[in-house]
């Protein structure tokens, strides 16, 4: 299983070489299901749910002393 953010398209960025990912995806996309899932990312959900002045920073670090 591969998870990504990017779009094919993007992958070239990544890898650097347009002929090596396009070799790459023609390996991983050879008779496989692409599932794109569109919408609210569940982790920047909860996130902006937590970012409350109550709520430490994500840099946070209690101290213990």
């Amino acid at each position: 299983m591969v998870t990504t953010n990017l779009a094919f398209e993007e992958w070239t960025e990544i890898f650097g070489s347009e002929r090596l990912t396009g070799a790459l995806l023609d390996r991983l996309t050879h008779r496989c299901h692409i599932l794109e899932a569109n919408g609210e990312s569940y982790r920047l959900k909860q996130a902006k749910k937590h970012s409350s002045p109550n709520y430490p920073s994500p840099g946070f670090t209690p101290s213990h002393g």
